[in-house]
């Protein structure tokens, strides 16, 4: 397998809770601080040295790639996965594998929402990339933050190892960004509707899934309330 130089974000949802605003325009070109919230997130990969970047769409999918081209003014690459209706994440990644890998090879890759904002460095996964990519068997690790208002009771435990369990004392919630292997779905076929959300479980289960906790700036731009206090704090205002 090759570096971590391949990231793909998940832009395909129809974004009905930011309605109706998203009626007329996806909801990663929603704007904050005068620039897109998928922006703001090609802009820290580019600035990482991801060189590639996979984006998936569905809804009014054409709007982003007449927005954001093919990435040259970035200095990345822009490939882009056309899901008919939403596959969600799990059959999102199947659809766009043969864009993730080279010549059909199994390749680790960053996965991120494009509704989220954060200030993670994502240069930082690389050593973590490695690791999986030497793996016998496909893996994950996933970037945990705070238990924001809205999910108090978090998605897994952190252990003092670094793994991931189900049940533990102290549960953190799964930021939205995540290295996964690819041979993890090879067996889903295209065009399959499927979420990440069983792939986590068995992962985690099996003792083949770690995290990390991320402390910094990370919000999940899920409202229109949301998405104008973002806006207002980036503007200073």
């Amino acid at each position: 397998m090759s570096a971590l130089n391949t990231a793909m974000i998940f832009a395909a949802g129809r974004g009905e809770r930011m309605r109706p605003l998203t009626d007329t325009c996806p909801k990663p070109l929603l704007k904050v601080g005068g620039k897109a919230l998928i922006v703001w997130q090609i802009e820290r990969l580019a600035a990482a040295g991801f060189e590639v970047i996979v984006i998936n769409h569905a809804w009014l999918g054409r709007m982003l790639q007449s927005n954001l081209g093919d990435g040259s003014r970035w200095g990345v690459e822009i490939r882009y996965s056309h899901e008919m209706h939403a596959l969600e994440t799990a059959g999102g990644i199947a659809k766009a594998r043969p864009l993730l890998e080279t010549q059909d090879e199994p390749a680790v890759f960053l996965a991120v929402s494009g509704d989220v904002f954060c200030d993670f460095d994502y240069a930082s996964l690389r050593a973590r990339a490695q690791a999986l990519a030497l793996a016998s068997e496909p893996a994950m690790h996933l970037v945990m933050v705070p238990n924001p208002p809205f999910h108090m009771h978090g998605d897994f435990a952190l252990e003092l190892n670094g793994t991931l369990s189900l049940d533990g004392a102290q549960r953190y919630t799964f930021g939205n960004i995540g290295l996964y292997d690819t041979r993890m779905f090879r067996d889903l076929a295209p065009n399959t509707r499927r979420a990440l959300t069983p792939y986590y479980q068995e992962t985690v289960a099996a003792g083949r899934a770690t995290g990390e906790l991320y402390e910094g700036r990370w919000e999940n731009v899920g409202t229109a309330a949301q998405l104008e206090a973002l806006d207002r704090a980036l503007r200073g205002k």
